[in-house]
């Protein structure tokens, strides 16, 4: 049973009379704790066995509990079910009597699962119950991983052959009246669609694009900030993959004259993912990007940042104090809202309340009320943070404080007692001082409330299986302000590019970090409105690491390269 039948699962025990309350609220204490899936607390709690729990979603179902270990299928059951759709849905075909197929799935109790099956599978489906893992085990095993027949070769051939759909999709796109609903749920389409998702994820890709061009359709998708492209899929699917995304996202399917923002939650590989979309009407058509939320980045701690020690221990200290504000800045990617989301959950206890104002909301944090902000209706971030200061909370997280009103209140929040944890788009950890005086604020109110603003960069790191050691050159040293004397007998390294990484070099991303503590002397010279150029370098005379610097710290690891840090500082 995967994470993501937590909730209907927890119901069901306690509608079943098989835990009382106060067991009902040690489960959900310990599930928002540790993050850890339902299934296992209430194993590890002694209240329900995994065996008892497959028999209970079972009888809630009206089916039985099947043992996949000694189970051995025939050829004509495993064909049933194609393996992009065996590993998109965490499912496997158990047997198949005539027209009826039992199945298994990892996540019994989402119904909107076996609605998506119905389009991909042409049997009458029998849900069965099976244990996730021995699920994760037979799909490995039987599927392995190759894609069973089912590769994105043979699916775009089939789909550039299928004339009929070419001329539905012209005719659709022309204006005619074609139903957009059944050119989304074709099975090719669903099935393309989902192929997409599975190949984009398991590359850890953290966005993907769909792109209508005049000629062509094209798909691409970002992994460690570099954007890589896919086989080219036939020009004419891209209104109905658009169509089938905006169908899986409860979009309008008929609008394709004005942008529109929605989300998609899945089970991709037993791994719960929301995915955040976004269209754009262009000359060609709409414009698809879909920005891959992955839950376990939620359950990311402070320690799994990679911060230095100063760092960590500084920023630990700072949003344990019961007023003032922490500002974490840096261009869009470099992963702010994540450091933003670790501070919160050292700080989610049960004695304090947390609220956020965020646009969008990104991820959903157990015990924090989280607000969404649309400006279309009005709930602006200042709106929002006036409703905040009325609901007594005792920390606030501001999505981005981007206009004079919001500072403000932030600040007046920081005054009467709150801690304020919020994001500013400056290169650099002084520049935000100044950024807030540029606003309008008053530089006595930001010199009294400030704690420490940390600034970040993502930089690719090496891949491990194909790193190699180089002599660097002097014009490269010249770039990092180093000359041969600086060195002694460090190591530098580059990635060659295997097939692990493909062939790029670099595999996964780690922060770089400079952070600013506000001390006496910065209070100072914030009051005396002094440049970002003097705040700078009092700051790192008093032994601020500056960005590059600590670049360099992961140059000398070995963990990344001369261009990357080069790049982000």
């Amino acid at each position: 049973m995967s994470d993501s039948v937590s909730s209907p699962l927890l119901s069901l025990v306690k509608e079943r009379g098989l835990l009382d309350d106060l067991q009902f609220e040690e489960v959900t204490q310990e599930v928002q704790r540790s993050g850890k899936p339902v299934s296992e607390v209430l194993s590890d709690f002694g209240i329900l066995d995994k065996d008892s729990q497959l028999q209970v979603i079972a009888d809630h179902l009206g089916t039985e509990v099947v043992d996949l270990r000694n189970w051995a299928p025939d050829e004509a059951t495993l064909k049933a079910v194609s393996a992009a759709t065996a590993k998109t849905y965490q499912c496997i075909p158990f047997a198949l009597h005539g027209t009826t197929l039992q199945l298994a799935l990892a996540d019994p109790l989402n119904p909107a699962a076996l609605d998506e099956l119905g389009f991909s599978i042409s049997y009458e489906i029998v849900p069965v119950v099976a244990d996730a893992k021995a699920i994760q085990q037979a799909i490995d095993k039987h599927y392995g991983g190759g894609e069973a027949g089912e590769t994105m070769a043979q699916l775009l051939k089939e789909l550039g052959e299928d004339t009929e759909m070419e001329r539905e999709a012209s005719a659709a796109a022309a204006g005619n009246a074609v139903d957009l609903n059944d050119l989304a749920n074709d099975v090719p389409i669903v099935k393309f669609v989902n192929l997409v998702l599975t190949q984009a994820i398991a590359d850890r890709a953290s966005d993907i694009h769909f792109e209508p061009f005049e000629t062509e359709f094209k798909i691409r998708y970002r992994v460690d900030g570099a954007l890589y492209e896919m086989a080219p899929p036939p020009k004419h699917l891209a209104l109905p993959v658009a169509s089938r995304l905006k169908v899986m996202a409860n979009l309008d399917i008929s609008e394709r004259r004005l942008p529109q923002d929605g989300r998609i939650s899945l089970t991709l590989s037993g791994r719960q993912i929301d995915l955040r979309i976004s269209t754009l009407p262009t000359q060609f058509g709409e414009s698809v990007v879909l920005r891959v939320l992955d839950r376990e980045a939620t359950k990311l701690e402070l320690e799994a940042l990679g911060l230095p020690k100063y760092v960590y221990d500084y920023m630990s200290e700072a949003i344990q104090q019961p007023n003032g504000i922490v500002i974490v800045t840096g261009p869009t990617g470099s992963g702010k809202t994540t450091t933003l989301y670790s501070a919160l959950r050292r700080v989610n206890t049960l004695d304090s309340k947390l609220l956020t104002a965020e646009d969008p909301v990104e991820y959903d944090i157990e015990g924090i009320m989280q607000v969404a902000i649309n400006e279309a209706v009005g709930m602006t971030f200042g709106k929002a943070l006036r409703s905040f200061l009325r609901q007594d909370p005792d920390i606030i997280m501001v999505g981005e404080m981007r206009d004079l009103e919001t500072s403000q209140i932030a600040i007046q929040a920081s005054l009467t007692g709150h801690l304020v944890l919020t994001t500013l788009h400056t290169n650099d950890a002084p520049g935000a001082v100044t950024r807030l005086v540029d606003m309008g604020v008053e530089p006595f109110l930001v010199a009294s409330t400030l704690q420490c603003v940390l600034a970040q960069r993502l930089v690719r790191t090496i891949c491990k299986s194909c790193r190699t050691s180089f002599e660097p050159t002097e014009t490269q040293l010249s770039l990092l302000n180093l000359s041969p004397h600086d060195l002694g007998d460090k190591v530098f390294y580059y990635g060659r590019g295997c097939g692990t990484c493909n062939d790029t070099g670099y595999k996964g991303r780690k922060g770089i970090f400079e952070l600013l503590m506000v001390n006496e002397s910065i209070r100072q010279l914030i009051i005396e409105r002094a440049p970002t150029v003097v705040i700078r370098q009092k700051a790192i005379e008093l032994g601020m690491v500056a960005l590059r610097e600590d670049g360099l710290r992961g140059i000398f690891d070995g963990t990344t390269t001369i261009e990357e840090v080069l790049k982000y500082t």
